[in-house]
């Protein structure tokens, strides 16, 4: 899969993914319906620093979470 290139497929895999990387019980907030493909270079870049990073403190995830609820469709 090349996630160089926005399309919905992508972004889901990679919000499926961050919730499995973050261990976020509560899924919905990774909905990739509540994601604009505007936002697409954003949320790369935070997917690949997630992958980059590997293990994530308490503190880490949720900063990863807060930036990723701000991203979201108003």
């Amino acid at each position: 899969m090349n996630l160089e290139h926005p399309s919905e497929e992508n972004l889901k895999f990679m919000l499926e993914e961050l919730a499995d990387r973050l261990k976020v019980a509560n899924r919905s907030l990774l909905d990739y319906e509540d994601y604009d493909l505007d936002k697409y270079d954003d949320i790369k870049f935070m997917y690949d620093m997630v992958v980059q990073k590997g293990h994530l403190s308490a503190s880490e995830t949720q900063a990863f979470i807060d930036e990723l609820r701000s991203v979201r469709k108003a």
